[in-house]
């Protein structure tokens, strides 16, 4: 009876894999067996090949006991949330905020089959921005640019970073540049 029940409970009828124990996972597909090397095919292919049969002996481990791919999904979701936190904030910032998000989303698509549809729908979306974008006459691409300098310095001047640094070069009579929540 037990073994029919397991049976059970490793069947899966959406896209992710199921794991022994019921539930699904994601990242299924991150390490499949598609051949991904050229040119030193040999050597290469054998390093990854290594490398994908250590990764699946590893969740396999996990898999076997239920607290311990408990504990893994939740790493993996506090780490993948706290990555995708930091891409959101750090999108309007020079610097590769939109890549974070993407990071994030793919640390959480690795367990989670929702994360992997939103990273395929952000993807999409981020996509269709920068076609739209770049398709626009330099007056709209201006537009942008200044609307994100915008919230750079508002987001800036919330946190307080002006008043800082006004502190640093003598300028702390200018009690404008303080910040009024964190002020």
């Amino acid at each position: 009876m037990r073994a029919v029940r397991d049976l059970d409970r490793t069947r899966s009828g959406r896209s992710g894999h199921a794991v022994p124990g019921g539930g699904e996972r994601a990242g299924g597909d991150l390490i499949s067996t598609e051949q991904t090397s050229r040119g030193e095919e040999g050597q290469e292919r054998g390093r990854f090949d290594a490398l994908k049969d250590r990764l699946r002996h590893f969740r396999a481990r996990i898999d076997e006991r239920p607290t311990a791919r408990r504990t893994y999904r939740v790493a993996i979701g506090v780490l993948g949330t706290l990555v995708l936190a930091g891409g959101i904030v750090a999108i309007p910032y020079p610097g590769p905020g939109w890549a974070i998000v993407f990071v994030g989303l793919a640390i959480l698509a690795s367990e989670f089959a929702w994360a992997k549809r939103v990273l395929t729908f952000a993807r999409g979306k981020y996509d269709a921005w920068t076609d739209w974008l770049g398709r626009q006459n330099l007056v709209v691409k201006l537009l942008v640019l200044t609307a994100t300098g915008l919230i750079v310095v508002g987001t800036l001047w919330v946190l307080n970073a002006f008043w800082l640094v006004a502190g640093w070069v003598g300028l702390q009579e200018w009690t404008w540049l303080q910040s009024p929540i964190l002020g």
